[in-house]
């Protein structure tokens, strides 16, 4: 069964997924989703008939029928043509070989431990609030006015220009969300838009189903052994220009970067900035790490560059930002222009976010900004308790004879492990890329899992990825010895064999 926000995204879902206009609708669904009782059928008068269940505010694929009275077949009609290639996901793939492997799960980015205690008790305090019941209601469709103001105080300050909180600024269903509505808002059928590889499984998806065309760049390692660095892995200014064209919409730069833990330089950065002006390109810019970076590395800001703020859209996380990833509450900045249409796709999709979270995520920006120099503040306490635990887990690598590429910034360490992969047989589908063969072997057989980096790379582009593994080190210390352990008995295992 598929959840999805509430019977307004219900609709658009089933509306896009199926490819059925919908139009023969003898009802107001506001008012019938707000009668009809739980699991009722609804069986709507076209040629794809689809059942909901309204109050659940869900939608099953397993439920849609044809019917009968229209048409002769019994075939259910095939999901909209737009789905068709995208269909697989390495999160649900290796989520569901958590459920079955049962691993020490160092695959998913989120902390194993609490979330700060100022938004925790602010969401428990606004949920239980009698005198403003309210906050339990819908709130602005574009964002929550409290987090827009808080948000647009963060940003004025970070980006050193007034940040206009009603205009500039939208909330959204996570920053996958804003990647969303940013891609589908701003990008027309044959636009092209260049992906930074390695790059958010999302990107290529979103711009396949907006009717582009992506355009892949990859970061290569200019280093390959021992211990390395996230920045050693470089563009080709040379391939980066020719990815650029007349047919260029747009570009998305992931930094720091996931899976890499790449920094971007203010020399990088200036290098896309002024290919972005020279084709009337738009940067979309997914800063969601924006807050970790370790020491002597400096988060450059796209929109601060000169010129830039004109066509970037920057977009952050509140999951990221206070270690809460089941809150799902995002953000969208950029002038207003550009803002128009990511604006349009969110109020005919997910219209508006949970209030509650809204407010507590506003109460904790409003706390942090008030400390935003000292060392308590959540952006500085937190780049220092990660920078000890990268640290943690690239002693840990090197002791069980792997090579890490130290990360400069994010919750993510990608370790060279073609060594290892030599080594054993990890048996499985010929026809997958290697690292997948063995981050699959590793979950099953040792009982730790990681992610394989080649997911992130596009399909010419897989084996710059195939040789590494992604762990993620915001886990407690405890849990990322334990992996140590099972990785050092897995040398000791191999050299037994020698």
């Amino acid at each position: 069964m598929i959840f999805y926000m509430g019977k307004y995204q219900c609709i658009n879902f089933a509306r896009v997924g199926l490819g059925c206009s919908l139009n023969k609708f003898s009802f107001k669904y506001y008012s019938l989703f707000n009668t009809i009782p739980p699991l009722t059928k609804l069986s709507f008068a076209c040629p794809c008939s689809v059942t909901l269940c309204p109050n659940l505010s869900t939608f099953d694929p397993r439920f849609v029928h044809t019917s009968s009275a229209i048409m002769s077949s019994t075939s259910v009609p095939p999901p909209a043509l737009k789905t068709k290639g995208i269909e697989k996901s390495v999160w649900v793939e290796f989520i569901q070989l958590a459920l079955e492997a049962k691993p020490l799960n160092l695959g998913q980015g989120f902390p194993d431990f609490a979330a700060p205690n100022n938004v925790r008790k602010a969401l428990s305090k606004v949920c239980m609030d009698a005198e403003n019941v309210l906050l339990n209601q819908y709130t602005r469709g574009y964002g929550h006015p409290r987090l827009v103001n808080a948000l647009s105080k963060l940003y004025t300050q970070e980006m050193g220009r007034p940040i206009d909180a009603m205009n500039e600024v939208l909330v959204t269903a996570g920053a996958y969300e804003s990647l969303f509505v940013a891609i589908m808002g701003l990008v027309n059928p044959g636009d092209e838009v260049v992906i930074i590889e390695p790059f958010f499984d999302c990107y290529q998806p979103q711009v396949k189903m907006a009717g582009g065309v992506p355009v892949f760049v990859p970061l290569r390692p200019s280093k390959v052994g021992g211990v390395t660095s996230s920045a050693d892995w470089k563009l080709d200014p040379a391939e980066l220009a020719a990815a650029f064209s007349s047919k260029t919409k747009a570009i998305v730069v992931n930094t720091p970067n996931n899976p890499l833990g790449k920094v971007f330089s203010r020399a990088e950065l200036e290098m896309i900035g002024d290919l972005c002006k020279k084709h009337n390109a738009i940067a979309i810019m997914d800063e969601v790490y924006e807050w970790m970076t370790f020491t002597g590395e400096e988060h450059v800001r796209m929109a601060t560059l000169p010129g830039m703020w004109e066509r970037t859209i920057t977009i952050g996380s509140a999951g990221k930002t206070f270690s809460v990833t089941g809150w799902k509450i995002g953000w969208t900045i950029g002038p207003s222009n550009l803002l128009a249409g990511p604006k349009v796709v969110h109020q005919h999709s997910v219209y508006t976010c949970t209030t509650p979270v809204q407010e507590a995520v506003a109460i904790g920006f409003e706390e942090e900004i008030g400390r935003r120099d000292s060392p308590d503040c959540y952006f500085k306490s937190l780049p220092a308790e990660l920078e000890g635990k990268r640290d943690l887990m690239i002693s840990i690598l090197q002791d069980s004879g792997l090579h890490p590429i130290v990360p400069q910034g994010g919750y993510f360490i990608l370790a060279d492990v073609r060594d290892i992969m030599t080594k054993v047989e990890v048996g499985g589908d010929p026809n997958e890329p290697k690292d997948f063969r063995f981050v699959k072997w590793l979950s099953r057989s040792r009982k730790l899992q990681g992610i394989p980096p080649s997911a992130f790379f596009s399909d010419e582009h897989k084996s710059i990825g195939e040789d590494y593994i992604r762990f993620c080190f915001i886990k407690e210390d405890s849990n990322l010895l334990k992996a140590g352990e099972i990785l050092k008995k897995l040398k000791e295992d191999l050299a037994a064999k020698l």
